[in-house]
């Protein structure tokens, strides 16, 4: 073997050792954003609510003494075709009562479309202690050219809330369902 077949062989071997390194930096980024997903669902980190209890029925049991704030934010992904708010932008709960909050989305356009909501709970640890009953953002929202709903969402606050919670954040995010969904 001369010196340049073994200069030849290290080249080859230095351009697969860049070439496996790169292929799993790019697997790794592809796995970054589900694994982020499964993280966040499973701590409560970034609001995500799957921590949070759906409840088809819940026994009222209000607490008098305690007062916390509900906020509610909405947003529109991508900023155009919609309006939406919330009819009452804050609500002073008592943990243990149901309460009903509406949300009002009108599509801009002039033809139909399908929309879904999805909800993020702030601070993080009141999420599981947030028992909803009924809520927009369980289904998608079939709108027709320039329709304008009244949409509920019926929740209360668990008891068992920290202390130390005073004020939750309720936002919603509305976008256009994907057109695989209008197919279904």
């Amino acid at each position: 073997m001369t010196p340049a077949d073994g200069e030849a062989r290290a080249r080859r071997r230095h351009w697969l050792r860049l070439s496996a390194g790169a292929a799993g930096m790019f697997a790794f980024g592809f796995a970054l954003v589900p694994l982020y997903g499964m993280l966040c669902d499973l701590t409560g980190l970034n609001g995500r609510t799957s921590n949070m209890v759906l409840a088809s029925s819940v026994t009222e049991n209000p607490q008098t003494g305690r007062t916390v704030a509900v906020e509610f934010l909405t947003t529109v992904n991508g900023g155009s075709g919609w309006t939406f708010a919330a009819a009452r932008p804050r609500l002073e709960v008592h943990p243990g009562q149901l309460y009903t909050v509406e949300f009002v989305a009108q599509n801009t356009r002039g033809r139909a479309v399908v929309a879904q909501a999805v909800p993020s709970v702030a601070p993080w640890n009141a999420a599981r202690h947030l028992r909803k009953t009924e809520c927009f953002c369980f289904r998608q929202q079939p709108f027709e050219a320039f329709e304008s709903k009244r949409m509920p969402v019926r929740f209360m606050l668990d008891p068992e809330l920290p202390a130390d919670v005073d004020t939750v954040t309720l936002s919603y995010t509305f976008f256009d369902a994907p057109e695989i969904a209008l197919r279904q």
